[in-house]
């Protein structure tokens, strides 16, 4: 626990208290006085109301609309199965301005809903549901499918030879072994989504604010940071008391699981029933994932002297007015060089943390794991300002070094490693440790051909997570990233930011290289993945 306990220390918990007490702390001493002033106020009392219901449909409505498309992935076969999987986790490293452009062309005025059906849906609430379900998609189907796709079905079958139907074997044997993954997946959507910003500013209108918007807000307009402190205050309670809930409950639900090469497990639909379910997994996946993204690629070829590839020649220049001190499509070497690097410390973290609270019980472990969340549950606006203001000074003055842009992907990376990891690394059985151990291996030897070999699959995935949430990280990265360095998340705000058709389609150009840059790195792990399968 020591490594993870002193990489949170300094660069989540140093930078956040200190941008807090800069906050709460005047000339005159600590406002505490104004905590029940602000949360008494009802603008107040509506923003909190309003991000806790939202969160909770938006993870009960991801639940609902992905669990199916877990299943489908974990156990059938079906062609282009591969490609399809790498495809789902696109959307959720999008920037959120891009995403929530996309969908307001569909949902919006002129939208094709609005055209075939005179239906708009822009400024409600469903078009917030719906663009989170859009981003979560891949959480679910990718943290609870990896482990589906390794219990062994022959538990389930051995229930119905004696006599469970369908539905009481799979709730009372599979059900049972998958709810730490479902858990893990379900608090992941939750926080993401109790923390939603770029979404709730474009579909939700004035009438829709979180608490990471009214943050912003109070931060970057009104400059009210006592305001913004408290409400910050607010949203880490909140984060930590769902937290320690979820450590307390799955904990209690983990056990040793039978685990098994996932090749094994996926075949063929058979009968009108799973072909069926295939078939509405594959038209859900189609119209709610691939449709905003087939807007977003039809808007970068749609340029004024007709379709064509003028926004992409475009972005290989430096504009004359300043915006950027490289081309635009230099923000693709950034990103991927970003991510690679955040992906490893991430793993590294992570794996750590992980392998700890897999040999550890008790309150002090829950509360670790609590804290490894934190990051997804805290304002990403306070994490930017905490990172300039802190670390600035030797020995950690790291304001002018590339590396603070990784840094603070992995931050976000390491929960998506430890959830990951965790329930697979809980389930192996601890027999097969103590019998390496009486044979003579070392615990270093012991972790490397037992635990290891069992987890490869799901470090790959951790792998993947890090490396889609870092390239598609904006929130604390815009604040950090240097003016000639820019990610690509970065460079699509700042060009979304200028007025003009050209620097929109620009916009659109740059944010479907990030897509495809995206699509093809989780293709590339796949097929790894899938080369290495015959090694469990």
């Amino acid at each position: 626990m020591a490594l993870p306990l002193a990489f949170f220390a300094v660069f989540f918990a140093y930078p956040v208290v200190s941008i807090v007490g800069r906050g709460l702390r005047t000339a005159d001493g600590w406002q505490l006085g104004a905590l029940t002033q602000v949360l008494g106020r009802p603008d107040i009392l509506r923003v909190l109301w309003f991000t806790l219901w939202q969160a909770l449909a938006s993870t009960g409505l991801t639940l609902l609309i992905a669990l199916p498309g877990a299943y489908v992935f974990a156990r059938f076969s079906f062609p282009g199965k591969q490609v399809l999987r790498a495809a789902v986790t696109v959307p959720f490293v999008l920037p959120t301005v891009v995403a929530g452009t996309a969908f307001l062309a569909l949902l919006g005025r002129g939208g094709l809903l609005d055209q075939l059906w005179g239906v708009r849906l822009d400024t409600t609430v469903w078009a917030i549901l719906l663009a989170h379900v859009f981003f979560n998609y891949a959480v679910v189907v990718r943290t609870v499918g990896g482990l589906w796709a390794q219990l062994d079905p022959r538990q389930e079958e051995a229930a119905r030879v004696l006599g469970a139907s369908r539905f009481a074997a799979w709730r009372r044997v599979t059900l049972p072994a998958l709810a730490p993954a479902v858990a893990a997946a379900a608090l992941m959507v939750f926080l993401f989504t109790f923390t939603s910003f770029g979404v709730i500013q474009i579909l939700g209108g004035p009438g829709f604010s979180t608490l990471e918007v009214e943050i912003y807000r109070q931060t970057a307009e009104l400059l009210q940071l006592p305001t913004a402190a408290i409400l910050t205050l607010v949203q880490l309670v909140a984060v930590g008391a769902v937290l320690g809930v979820h450590a307390w409950t799955v904990r209690r639900r983990e056990g040793a699981l039978r685990l098994v090469d996932p090749s094994t497990t996926a075949r063929r639909p058979r009968g009108a029933g799973q072909w069926a379910l295939l078939c509405g997994v594959l038209a859900s996946v189609a119209l709610l994932l691939f449709l905003p993204l087939a807007v977003l690629v039809e808007r970068s070829l749609d340029t004024p002297g007709g379709q064509g590839f003028a926004y992409y020649r475009a972005l290989t220049s430096v504009d004359a007015s300043g915006t950027f001190l490289v081309a635009p499509l230099e923000a693709v070497w950034n990103s991927v060089r970003y991510a690679v690097v955040a992906a490893v410390i991430a793993l590294v973290i992570g794996g750590l943390a992980a392998a700890a609270l897999t040999r550890r019980a008790g309150r002090f472990a829950r509360g670790f794991d609590a804290l490894l969340m934190l990051p997804l549950g805290v304002s990403a606006v306070t994490v930017g300002f905490g990172f300039l203001i802190t670390l600035d000074k030797p020995p950690l003055d790291l304001r002018s070094s590339w590396v603070l842009v990784p840094l603070a992907q992995a931050l976000v990376g390491v929960p998506f490693v430890v959830r990951t990891m965790l329930p697979v690394l809980r389930a192996v059985d601890g027999r097969l440790r103590e019998a390496a151990a009486v044979l003579g291996a070392s615990p270093l030897r012991v972790f490397r051909e037992v635990d290891l070999a069992l987890v490869r699959r799901a470090l790959l995935v951790a792998a993947g997570f890090a490396f889609a949430v870092s390239l598609g990280e904006f929130g604390a990265t815009v604040f950090i990233a240097r003016p000639g360095n820019p990610t690509l998340p970065v460079a699509v705000a700042r060009l979304l930011s200028r007025p003009g058709d050209l620097t929109y389609g620009e916009a659109m150009a740059l944010s479907t290289v990030l897509m495809i840059v995206c699509a093809l790195s989780l293709l590339l792990l796949e097929r790894i993945r899938t080369d290495r399968s015959g090694e469990f």
